[in-house]
């Protein structure tokens, strides 16, 4: 395992929106001693087997999973999470928002007590910001947009086999093995997130 060394792993079926992601990540600020790689997964049949089959590909101890409309726009970015990972090794997985419980839907965003911040381009671009109770919020679950880890949990690809609630079961299996999952304070916004109009029917 390369201590030092971060992987972007996305899942692209859109070459043209995985372009200007790419084009954020190799503009960031790399500290000096790290490297970054990114890993491409192209025909998937699931998110969760994409996922795995990048923890298969890399030996970087911090990766970063995000959708192909995720734009990382804190030019800081690296520099912010390793930080927080080396200050409480019991942090298994970041996000930008989640919430401290689920409502009965399993639905992260439908519960009262969501924290965090991002951009969010729907119709328009526009700050979604619900706020933080600490510095690092330890959450239930976070939005699949964006999950930063610092241990590899393999993605449970039996069970969710599509493209919904990867997220929400991936939180779960990192509270199992003992790892918090946290949303940290924003000073800067850490991301955009592009999703423009989505259903919810397969939910």
């Amino acid at each position: 395992m390369n201590n030092r060394k971060i992987a972007f792993i996305t899942c692209v079926n859109d070459k043209k929106a995985y372009e200007e992601c790419l084009f954020y990540i190799e503009n960031l600020y790399v500290p000096d001693g790290y490297e970054i790689e990114t890993i491409e997964i192209n025909y998937a049949t699931s998110i969760t087997s994409g996922y795995n089959e990048a923890i298969d590909k890399s030996d970087a101890k911090y990766k970063v999973y995000l959708h192909q409309d995720v734009l990382i726009v804190n030019k800081n970015f690296i520099k912010e999470i390793v930080s927080i990972f080396s200050k409480d090794s019991n942090i298994g997985m970041l996000g930008v928002v989640g919430s401290k419980d689920l409502h009965n839907s399993g639905i992260w965003w439908k519960s009262p007590h969501k924290v965090g911040t991002l951009y969010e381009s729907i119709v328009k671009l526009k700050i979604v910001d619900y706020g933080n109770e600490y510095d690092i919020d330890e959450v239930l679950a976070i939005d699949g947009c964006i999950m930063i880890t610092q241990y590899d949990v393999r993605w449970n690809e039996e069970v969710f086999d599509g493209w919904h609630f990867y997220d929400i079961s991936q939180c779960m299996e990192f509270r199992r093995k003992g790892y918090k999952v946290c949303v940290p304070k924003q000073e800067r916004i850490l991301c955009l997130h592009d999703c423009g109009i989505a259903g919810t029917d397969y939910y």
